[in-house]
């Protein structure tokens, strides 16, 4: 039907205004895409002056007419709808009920604008048209950039920034370019990237193997569930390190692509390693020597988070075990000379190692600046704590632990909107964890005794136990060196205070882990965070499963994501990408009841903030801060107290009194619409002030007195 090896080969036609019969109406389509007769592209235009979302509600009405084209003709085939009125263009796929319509805020979600290599985008129609849809380039967009979520059945467009990686990798590897990274912002969908990359890397043929090393086993986990949502059974879990050398030595098509964490490989690999030198013992060839016929194959080996682990032995050792791969990293957060710590000397001189010196070249970038420009990441609302009212702790001061966990319990219902999202507190060492998870537990006791109405925070801790000769722990903690070095001293005492959480969490409940089994407990803590999402009258026991707060040390900085975790505690010294890390835990987007990731830093780090924003802002290093950060409250309030006006104004200029009784009379569609416009504006800053934990007595009152709680719900 469809020539899917060369697509500009195919016969490609147009057809105008075709008009289709429904069950009650007809349909007319102003433009369809053909593909050998088949319709796969459906463009609806708008005149200059109309909103596409009208086009988009369009197709959502011919989609949800009975006996629609889409159920009962060739439209069927449709894959991707693009809605234009000149100036603006969008473009979507196709999906069934369940993924086609619009949320609860009147958007269409996912959409796209289409977008050249450094993000500046290309919305007029005449622009897009040259860009997308020329016939070898549409031809791609439909057969390589879509991908099918098989276990949801839903249909994925890859955003302009993922396609630029990807055809940057491949041509890397069909040219034989050498090696580069990929700089794409945390939370930009860098697991969909990868997993297209070795998707397409698999169907060459010059590639004996493509290898996507993690260096967390519960990475190792993610990405595996994620590669497998997006294709069912792509990729086998490696339970040790025989089944991945098996697997390495396999010619079955089913393990051309396979996941590992870079320990696991290095085990593999170096011939030095406990694993080998045992097999050696035992009169066995090591797992070395039984890959050693792999040194001379072509690989592409794809690093995940690259900042982290790609500046030691084992891949050094990766690199010389195969000389002919081509090797590619993906970091959020690269390693420029400014934030190196790891060391390499050249002759007699000593330089710091950067990303770019591991892999050669940067092949495409996509910073949070872009992120937060396209609205795929959240913009940050950071309170440098003042213990005083007026002034943040000096840098390098300390406040007592006693004076931030009074600080939290009286911020923290209004940093997560009276508990419908949770946090996570940061603290710099497993001692100080210990030390607050005991302090929480004293300070509520004391407040409940003062108030029974007086409702605690659920209060749990996760860090690392002594490794033990645990291999799982000991490769754990290779990303975790604050909680390595802590484990190194009094290493009882901290295994006894971590059994006492555990033992409390058990209680709470209702587990039955075990420090000896730390894996679950580590996965039930991740889970219950991620399950914020359901709300308390939904859950058996209304709530009581959640986790309000959960006190770390190193765990769960980097590389976790969860929509529901908006707030982060810090009371440790963060700088450079290990700040931007910590902060974009908080930074996911979910709707409007989230306007931005909330930061309450009780070690007065702006300067860390500023030199942070500036390193990792990309192209736009002048205007980063004001990309970054959201308003602070002074200005907030006069955009609230002007929304509000604007409000009364629109109200009035209907003969009506600025009061809630009288929308109920607002006559006509467009009134309606009109009116519903501004008040979502005056909503969403009011959202945004009731989440920040910086306001003043006065600027409450301000608030208050420009729309009260009362007549605010009066208008919902």
């Amino acid at each position: 039907l469809v020539n899917t090896k060369d697509w500009c080969k195919n016969t490609f036609e147009v057809v105008q205004q075709l008009r289709i019969n429904t069950d009650y109406s007809h349909h007319r389509y102003d433009v369809l895409l053909l593909i050998n007769g088949v319709p796969v592209v459906q463009i609806e235009l708008k005149s200059l002056g109309i909103s596409p979302r009208r086009a988009m509600q369009q197709i959502v009405d011919y989609k949800n007419d009975p006996g629609n084209g889409y159920t009962r003709t060739l439209l069927c085939f449709v894959q991707l709808f693009i809605v234009s009125n000149w100036t603006q263009t969008w473009y979507f796929t196709n999906n069934n009920t369940r993924h086609f319509k619009f949320n609860a805020e009147e958007s269409f979600l996912p959409i796209y604008q289409f977008a050249a290599e450094d993000n500046t985008k290309i919305t007029h129609l005449d622009d897009f048209a040259e860009a997308f849809l020329p016939k070898c380039t549409l031809g791609d967009m439909i057969s390589r950039y879509m991908v099918l979520v098989a276990s949801e059945q839903k249909l994925l467009m890859m955003r302009p920034y993922q396609i630029y990686a990807v055809d940057r990798i491949v041509k890397c590897i069909e040219e034989n370019a050498g090696n580069g990274y990929i700089w794409h912002t945390t939370g930009s969908g860098k697991t969909l990237t990868s997993f297209k990359a070795s998707t397409l890397l698999k169907a060459n043929p010059n590639i004996h193997k493509c290898l996507f090393v993690v260096d967390r086993k519960d990475l190792d986990r993610q990405t595996r569930e994620e590669f497998n949502r997006f294709q069912e059974g792509c990729v086998e879990e490696n339970t040790n390190t025989a089944t991945l050398v098996r697997r390495l030595l396999s010619d079955d098509y089913s393990d051309k692509v396979i996941v590992t964490t870079i320990q696991k490989l290095g085990l593999a690999l170096d011939q030095q390693s406990k694993r080998n030198r045992n097999r050696q013992q035992r009169g066995q060839a090591s797992y070395a020597d039984l890959l050693d016929p792999l040194r001379d194959k072509r690989m592409a080996i794809i690093f995940d988070e690259c900042h982290r682990s790609q500046f030691g032995d084992t891949h050094q050792i990766i690199k010389e075990f195969f000389p002919k791969a081509q090797l590619f990293g993906f970091t959020g957060t690269p390693i420029f000379g400014k934030n190196a710590t790891v060391k390499q000397i050249n002759g007699e001189e000593q330089t710091l190692k950067t990303t770019a010196d591991i892999f050669q070249q940067e092949l495409h970038a996509y910073t949070i600046t872009h992120a937060i420009e396209d609205r795929n990441v959240l913009r940050f609302h950071v309170d440098y704590f003042k213990p005083d009212g007026e002034n943040p702790p000096r840098p390098g001061d300390t406040l007592t632990k006693r004076a931030v966990v009074e600080a939290i319990l009286d911020k923290h219902d209004a940093a997560t909107a009276g508990r419908r999202f949770n946090a996570l507190l940061a603290t710099a060492s497993i001692n100080d964890a210990i030390d607050y998870y005991e302090l929480f537990k004293t300070v509520q006791a004391e407040r409940q005794a003062e108030d029974p109405e007086f409702e605690p925070l659920k209060v749990a801790a996760l860090f690392s136990p002594p490794a033990d000769g645990n291999a799982d722990v000991r490769q754990l903690q290779e990303d975790l060196p604050q909680e390595k070095a802590d484990n190194a001293t009094e290493p009882d005492k901290k295994k006894a205070a971590l059994k006492r959480i555990i033992a409390d969490y058990n209680a709470a409940y209702g587990t039955n882990h075990s420090i000896g089994e730390f894996d679950d407990y580590y996965k039930d803590v991740q889970q219950r965070i991620k399950d914020q999402q359901h709300p308390n009258a939904d859950l058996p026991n209304k709530g009581a499963e959640k986790i309000d707060i959960t006190i770390v040390v190193d765990m769960l900085l980097t590389g976790f994501d969860a929509q529901y975790l908006n707030t982060l505690y810090v009371d440790k010294n963060l700088k450079h990408h290990g700040l931007i890390q910590a902060f974009s835990r908080t930074n996911r987007i979910l709707n409007a009841s989230k306007p931005h990731g909330h930061i309450l830093d009780f070690r007065g780090q702006q300067a860390n903030v500023d030199d942070a924003i500036a390193l990792f802002s990309g192209a736009k290093a002048d205007t980063a801060r004001e990309i970054w950060l959201v308003d602070e409250a002074p200005k907030v309030i006069e955009q609230f107290k002007q929304a509000r006006a604007d409000l009364d104004a629109f109200l009035r200029s209907q003969g009506l009194e600025p009061k809630p009784e009288a929308v109920a009379n607002l006559k006509g569609d467009d009134a309606r619409a009109q009116f519903i416009k501004s008040f979502k504006e005056v909503q969403r800053l009011q959202t945004q002030l009731d989440q920040y934990t910086d306001l003043t007595y006065e600027q409450k009152q301000e608030i208050e007195e420009t729309l009260p709680k009362a007549e605010l719900r009066s208008f919902r």
